[in-house]
């Protein structure tokens, strides 16, 4: 349609958006997620606490994180996701400050586990994935990509910098700096910069007309490229489908065996005689190379479709995590780290990607905050586990032999998944 009156519609805001949630995940990345494990084994030394003993707060952490996942998605049905970024993030800038005050290990149980924890539940993968849900349709899988990439970022530039603070100043003063750089990246960025959906402010998914979706609906599901739903489902439609169980399975796996890993690498590199600053930098460099799954499956991910792309990720994550167990020189810990990082960045933009593309738009958080305890529930223990098989055995060789074999059944399940059939609409 044409007009005579010469007025310019605004630019796209969903561009915007993303810049402001890739700074708000690259800082809970960098901050939180991937931090703990580098203060381990200093926090250790100066409390005489056992590595089970603090990967328990980690737990707790990833346990409140996973188990109000079904408020969450309620939370940011009610209020939107962005409100729910500022607030509880806010709160988790807060609980990495009272980390630099901790004597009592209820107390890294209170920052980390719980304030922490919030921040992650509210703040984080839901209300974000969310966001990248309402503002892209036909580019989601490019968008997810490209704010995914923007944690291993995160994961690349933050590990050596917070090692090289906590040698220089003191652990204590590291986690007032994560403090303040968690303030500015999610709660100033974030907030200024991120919008709930295109229609708040008069526009539409990928920029284009609103007929984009009915466009979908009305293409025959074998000339799409890659599957798109032509239907929204309801929360209670996809947990009845096994397409969005298999989901669960793969993301839980995916998240036993990261977590084990981010949680003690560092620690099992500096029992093998590796400096701090070497074992720091392969956690910064598995992240770091995460970018470039996270960015090849992105763009791959507009072409084929993701369960066919999740075998070759997870066959990489296979091989990594198995150098990594052989790693008696610096070349297996290279190998690991791009390996290992290939595969988790590109099944980290697969999960959110392929609940979008299955099951639509607007109950998205609301399926997302359901599937979440489930996760939750399987995947986490490992750092604990991990922990208590180490102080058992001396070793680490057998909690990563643990995730070699999850990660293995994933591929399993990779090639069972198929897309939902449509739900019977009543609505």
């Amino acid at each position: 349609m044409t007009t005579t009156t010469g007025f310019k519609p605004p630019p796209f805001y969903g561009w915007t958006t993303l810049i402001g949630v890739m700074a708000a995940y690259a800082g809970l990345c960098g901050d939180i997620t991937y931090a703990y494990g580098l203060f381990l084994p200093a926090m250790s030394e100066t409390f005489h606490w056992s590595r089970s003993a603090l990967s328990g707060p980690y737990v707790l952490f990833f346990i409140i994180g996973g188990l109000l996942g079904p408020a969450a998605g309620m939370a940011i049905a009610r209020f939107g996701p962005r409100k729910n970024i500022i607030s509880f993030n806010l709160i988790a800038a807060f609980g990495l400050l009272g980390l630099s005050q901790v004597n009592t290990i209820w107390h890294v149980y209170l920052f980390f586990g719980i304030m922490a924890g919030l921040g992650i539940a509210f703040g984080e993968f839901i209300p974000i994935t969310t966001v990248i849900n309402n503002w892209f349709i036909r580019r989601r899988s490019m968008a997810m990509g490209l704010f995914l990439a923007s944690g291993g970022v995160g994961g690349f530039v933050f590990p050596p910098l917070i090692s090289k603070l906590i040698t220089g100043f003191g652990w204590r003063w590291a986690w007032v700096y994560l403090a303040g750089q968690h303030l500015l990246l999610t709660v100033i960025l974030g907030g200024i910069l991120i919008r709930n959906r295109p229609e708040d402010l008069g526009q539409h998914p990928d920029g284009t007309p609103e007929t984009l979706e009915q466009n979908l609906k009305d293409q025959p599901v074998h000339r799409r490229p890659v599957y798109q739903t032509p239907v929204d489902w309801t929360v209670g439609e996809a947990m009845r489908t096994p397409a969005l169980w298999l989901i669960m399975a793969l993301f839980s796996i995916l998240l036993f065996a990261t977590n084990m890993l981010t949680t003690h690498q560092v620690a099992y590199l500096q029992d093998l005689n590796f400096s701090p600053l070497l074992s720091a930098s392969a956690l910064g460099l598995m992240l770091g190379m995460s970018v470039i799954g996270r960015l090849a499956c992105g763009f791959l991910g507009m072409k084929f479709e993701g369960r066919h792309l999740a075998i070759f990720f997870l066959t990489g994550m296979v091989l990594g995590i198995m150098a990594l167990i052989q790693a008696r020189g610096v070349f297996f810990i290279y190998l690991y780290s791009v390996l290992t990082g290939i595969g988790f960045g590109g099944m980290i933009v697969l999960m959110p990607n392929l609940l979008g593309a299955y099951f639509g738009r607007r109950h998205y958080s609301r399926i997302v905050g359901w599937t979440a305890p489930v996760v939750t529930l399987i995947s986490a223990g490992s750092p604990t586990l991990a922990g208590f098989l180490f102080d058992a055995t001396g070793s680490y060789f057998l909690p990563f032999s643990i995730a070699v074999g999850f990660v293995s059944l994933g591929i399993v399940l990779t090639i069972l998944l198929r897309p939902p059939r449509f739900p019977v609409i009543s609505r």
